[in-house]
């Protein structure tokens, strides 16, 4: 370790768009306006989940941790995105730049584990409905969702731990907009070997599992859909789920999308890739957790009548 000189970084510095003036202000402009509607959005979730006894359900508890999870996720790096644009300081300390993948790391395993367990309750919801008060009683989904926020925290921490364990002794400038770990390792001065094997083993608990997990639900979903007599009887059974699918693809497509396309092998290729990167980046982290609360509201009459309810509370109309 005597030929390492980890203390010589003590900050790093977010490049983002720098090299992209024309761009910087259009994205703070939009990010600004998406984070406002996260907040709005998932805040109102959250608010009437707990607030209207109706939606005292295991599908709005689930809702709920995630629109919780989004607002949680967003703001670990989105209000340091934002202040990045207003200063020429772009840095952010070393242990700063922990925290902020802790969070995300924390944040993004969560949410693969609780999509599975709101599949898993659709799964019940739809194919064995005489059982559903039994199988996801309190007892059952509030140790889901408890469990879910355990297992992401627990793989943070592992994986946090390792990379910032790592020497850090050249160049302190991360290609990203945040402290994005793949970005953050190839500035170590060391083997990366065990974070690679580390984090090979928690996509595949994180990511494969909670997929195939979710993809044998649905099979059994539709299986049952199917065999539904009525046309209005298949599209009542179709709607309950349908949100959650949506969320589902657009989660699980954009991390596809963004670590199995193609590689670029020139040079130039190379640098539109890495803005590219950056700008799908952007998406899974802003615009993913902006559409939740709109896919699971806009179509949800439970969640609709819950706000009206909710803004109907006047104090003048308590009183007459």
């Amino acid at each position: 370790m005597g030929k390492y000189n980890q203390s010589s970084v003590t900050e790093f510095v977010l490049l983002g768009l720098t090299g992209y003036p024309e761009l910087e202000a259009i994205y703070f402009v939009l990010v600004l306006c998406m984070y406002l509607v996260i907040l709005l959005g998932n805040g109102v979730i959250i608010t009437v989940s707990v607030c209207d006894s109706h939606l005292h359900t295991p599908m709005y508890f689930f809702l709920s941790n995630l629109s919780f999870l989004d607002i949680c996720y967003t703001s670990s790096s989105i209000p340091l995105f934002l202040s990045s644009f207003l200063t020429s300081k772009k840095t952010i300390s070393f242990s700063g730049c922990g925290v902020q993948m802790f969070l995300s790391f924390a944040m993004g395993a969560t949410e693969c584990v609780l999509l599975s367990m709101m599949a898993f309750d659709r799964y019940v919801a739809i194919c064995n409905p005489l059982r559903y008060p039994i199988i996801m009683s309190k007892t059952s989904y509030v140790p889901m969702a408890a469990g879910s926020w355990i297992a992401g925290g627990v793989n943070s921490v592992l994986q946090t731990s390792l990379a910032m364990k790592l020497p850090f002794c050249g160049d302190n400038v991360i290609n990203h907009f945040t402290c994005e770990i793949l970005a953050v390792l190839k500035l170590a001065c060391a083997d990366i070997s065990i974070n690679i094997i580390s984090m090979v083993v928690a996509n595949v608990i994180f990511l494969v599992a909670p997929v195939l997990f979710i993809f044998i639900s649905y099979v059994f979903i539709l299986s049952t859909i199917l065999r539904i007599p009525s046309a209005e009887g298949k599209r009542k059974a179709f709607s309950t789920c349908s949100a959650h699918l949506t969320v589902v693809i657009i989660f699980y497509g954009t991390i596809l999308f963004m670590y199995a396309k193609p590689k670029a092998k020139d040079s130039s290729g190379a640098d539109k890739e890495q803005v590219t990167d950056k700008i799908i980046s952007l998406f899974y982290g802003v615009v993913t957790p902006m559409l939740n609360p709109l896919i699971y509201s806009l179509r949800n009459k439970d969640v609709k009548a819950a706000v009206k309810n909710i803004l109907c509370r006047k104090p003048f109309l308590e009183g007459m």
